[in-house]
């Protein structure tokens, strides 16, 4: 049953989960790579900070998995790859799942795949081959007792000012989340909202379904901390934090803070006594 690696993937006290984002080399853009160009160095900064899972691709998890002991993060599997985080969208849009994905994150023994579902103004076809994907996965993951964590991605229209811009609207949000859920999601990984207090919304529209709030581009530390706690407070279930974590300059520190919040609901000025000052 795919609840017994739900189990590993949350903390057993506080019933929640930081999960470490680290797969974005996978999406072929040059920005993405700050922070982990040497991922042998990444994967050992993060697993000395002792998150609840690390989120890696099937070229990257051996740098977990081949680490030696029971203590050693879950791993959360990336299936699919697409071409939507350029500064310009492409002509032709695609997302692609990778082949026998179920099956291979049963061979990596990670505790669940993670896909998306992208939301773009006027991509249809982009979702289509998002829900796909979904529908695929699912259907192979069940069988094997993989949980299914779907990313509902709501996007603007436009990508002004980066490499790609999340949309906070909490219509959008609710409503992609809650196809996700219509699907089978095991677990949901969402956007959080442009008001933190609006989150509640999106819990209750996932219903019996964890959700964990994806932590999107790098903002300071203290705003960081605290929309932690916002949607903590709000219900999620947990944080899946990327660049937040492994472009700061002090990625096992920031992750000690936030795990703080998460497992130990310290306030946001004890949370950032874990962070060394930058020099």
């Amino acid at each position: 049953m795919s609840v017994y690696r739900i189990n590993r993937l949350f903390n057993g006290a506080s019933g929640r989960c930081l999960d470490v984002a680290v797969d974005h080399g996978f999406f072929g853009e040059p920005a993405f790579l700050a922070g982990i160009t040497d991922m042998a160095r990444t994967v050992d900064v993060l697993c000395d900070a002792a998150p609840d899972a690390v989120q890696l691709t099937v070229g990257q998890a051996r740098h977990l998995q081949s680490r030696p002991g029971k203590d050693k993060p879950a791993l959360v599997l990336r299936s699919d790859v697409a071409n939507v985080y350029g500064p310009e969208l492409p002509s032709s849009l695609f997302s692609l799942a990778i082949e026998a994905a179920a099956e291979t994150a049963v061979r990596l023994d990670a505790v669940c795949l993670v896909v998306n579902v992208f939301d773009i103004p006027g991509q249809p076809d982009l979702r289509r081959q998002c829900l796909e994907n979904v529908v695929r996965l699912q259907r192979t993951c069940e069988p094997l007792g993989m949980p299914l964590m779907v990313e509902p991605l709501v996007m603007k229209a436009d990508n002004d000012g980066g490499a790609y811009q999340v949309d906070g609207d909490a219509e959008r949000i609710t409503a992609l989340v809650r196809q996700a859920v219509e699907l089978g999601a095991d677990l949901i990984k969402a956007d959080h909202t442009d008001d933190p207090h609006d989150y509640h919304r999106v819990i209750e529209v996932a219903g019996l379904v964890p959700v964990l709030v994806r932590g999107g581009g790098r903002v300071p530390d203290r705003q960081l901390l605290q929309r932690t706690s916002d949607v903590l407070e709000q219900g999620a279930t947990g944080i899946v934090y990327g660049r937040n974590i492994i472009q700061h300059h002090d990625p096992a520190g920031i992750t000690r803070a936030l795990m703080a919040v998460l497992h130990d609901q310290v306030t946001v000025d004890e949370a950032l006594t874990h962070v060394r000052p930058a020099s």
